[in-house]
């Protein structure tokens, strides 16, 4: 057994089972030691953002890390913008980064780069294995790490000689963190303040907006508290039998103006919210005057005991509201928009899907009409970085390879990872992308008016536009392996979406909105 051995048999021992990478010469001996670990299940991402976006979407769906395999400081830079959104998401995530030989950093080789440094500001733990011997216990401690709470990506350097150098013993057991509840003093507290105030609202996020918190949420909303969600969420239920907190608006001042009024603001897996960027003029911190808030439950606290206590001391009843299942009756006609699109979601989407969602300005359209259909999970952009939709699919299709994926996502966000189409034919995964085509990035020209930018001039909209040429979205999905159809009419998408979701495997939709 070499340190490479020691490190995968380490990590599907604590239940590590899937690999996204990228690998270079460094990682050689870890490639190698697959062979002999069959549990482990190796997919090869031709980017490394990819590999990284793949890991966030994996462990969302799973409850577990995946791990990556990143070949030195350049490609942990690669893969470093999903891991911003990840990290953001508190998904658990193993970076394994290859690094040189112990003794060949000495001579500042042309890939050599200060790797702690580069990895530090998307990592929660960072350690480097400098001796075969230490792989093992190294590899145990970075898994544990990773849960956190609330959790991360961490990153394992792997010098090459550690990986190729004889390792012995077992496997190493991670000893695996437990959130605390929170206290009965927060409890008491939060539902003194609620009884007291006017027009209480309870903010969650994080764990508190998976399927367990979101149903111990719905409790405070019938006894008369609102719930809102953040803006963007790792993971939530969606659809029918799920309770629909309201969310948190994008833009400040329409956040402040549906929050006028509101004199208590209760965080459960949260923290204060504010305004995605700066604004001239503009408010950052979306917490209305003379507003008192509290922390109920930590992060890196259970926020499913602390909704549970918190209902059971307002006297909540045992069940709040749901949304129904009302799907639409009639396919959509005519021009193709966001929200017809959305209405062809919302009629065939199967029980059990998952939305990978980086649809941008274009993912209002589907999330009003999806609010009622059947019951499913979404994925949201966590970070704000985009070209994580496709990648985000992979992970979650490995993880889950019994539910439906869907792929959301506008035209420039796809453009960042598109090489994700690749590994969706390679694996034959069950995903369907949808792209939508405007051919301009569209938030972008929204923003330069709300930083007072002004009006775009001809050099200005080089940098905002998407065409001349316009993408060939279809020849490059099919040149990457997938079928692949356009469609420019309501009646197309609506036949293109409902044969893809009574087919296996991946297909490709280019929605020209």
């Amino acid at each position: 057994m070499n340190g490479a051995d020691a490190l995968i048999t380490t990590l599907v021992a604590n239940e590590v089972t899937a690999c996204f990478a990228n690998p270079g010469t460094s990682e050689m001996q870890f490639v190698a030691a697959l062979d002999g670990v069959p549990a482990m299940r190796p997919v090869l991402c031709q980017f490394e953002g990819v590999a990284t976006g793949a890991a966030d979407g994996y462990g969302r769906i799973a409850g577990k890390p995946a791990c990556t395999l990143l070949h030195l400081g350049p490609g942990y830079g690669n893969g470093l913008a999903n891991l911003h959104n990840a990290r953001r998401a508190f998904t658990p995530i193993i970076n394994v980064v290859g690094d040189h030989a112990t003794y060949h950093r000495q001579y500042d080789a042309p890939l050599n780069s200060d790797i702690p440094t580069i990895v530090k500001a998307n990592s929660i733990w960072v350690r480097s294995a400098d001796s075969p011997e230490t792989v093992a216990s190294i590899t145990a401690e970075a898994v544990a790490a990773s849960f956190g709470p609330p959790g991360g990506p961490v990153s394992l350097i792997l010098p090459a000689d550690s990986a190729w150098l004889p390792a012995s013993g077992d496997p190493v057991m991670a000893q695996k963190p437990v959130r605390p509840a929170p206290s009965g003093a927060a409890v008491e507290a939060a539902a003194k303040a609620i009884r007291a105030a006017k027009n209480p609202v309870v903010l969650i996020g994080g764990q508190a907006c998976l399927a367990e918190g979101v149903a111990q949420a719905a409790r405070l909303q019938a006894v008369g508290v609102t719930v809102y969600s953040d803006t963007f969420i790792a993971r939530t239920p969606r659809g029918a039998g799920s309770f629909a907190p309201k969310r948190m608006q994008y833009f400040g001042e329409q956040a402040l103006a549906e929050l006028a009024g509101v004199d208590l603001m209760v965080y459960a897996g949260t923290t204060m919210p504010v305004a995605f960027f700066a604004y001239p003029n503009r408010p950052s911190v979306l917490i209305p005057e003379g507003c008192e808030t509290l922390t109920l439950v930590e992060r890196a606290e259970d926020s499913v005991a602390g909704l549970a206590a918190l209902a059971d001391a307002l006297r909540a009843p045992k069940q709040g509201p749901v949304q129904p299942l009302a799907l639409p009756d009639v396919a959509p006609t005519g021009k193709l928009t966001a929200y017809t699109v959305g209405v062809s979601i919302a009629r065939h989407a199967p029980e059990g899907a998952i939305f990978c969602d980086d649809a941008v300005t274009s993912g209002a359209g589907i999330a009003a009409a999806a609010a009622t259909a059947r019951p499913h999970d979404v994925l949201a952009l966590t970070g704000g970085a985009i070209g994580i939709g496709l990648p985000l699919a992979i992970g979650a299709a490995v993880a889950a390879p019994d539910r439906k994926v869907l792929s959301l996502n506008g035209d420039g966000s796809a453009m960042y990872t598109i090489q994700a189409l690749w590994t969706m034919a390679r694996e034959n995964l069950d995903i369907t992308v949808v792209v939508f085509a405007n051919y301009t990035y569209r938030i972008l020209n929204i923003e330069m008016q709300r930083t007072g930018a002004g009006d775009a001039g001809p050099s200005a909209r080089k940098l905002l536009e998407l065409g001349d040429p316009n993408i060939d979205f279809v020849a490059v999905a099919r040149g990457l392996g997938l079928p692949a159809v356009s469609c420019s009419t309501a009646e197309a998408f609506e036949t293109a979406f409902a044969s893809a979701m009574v087919q296996r495997g991946p297909m490709f939709i280019e929605a020209k909105i």
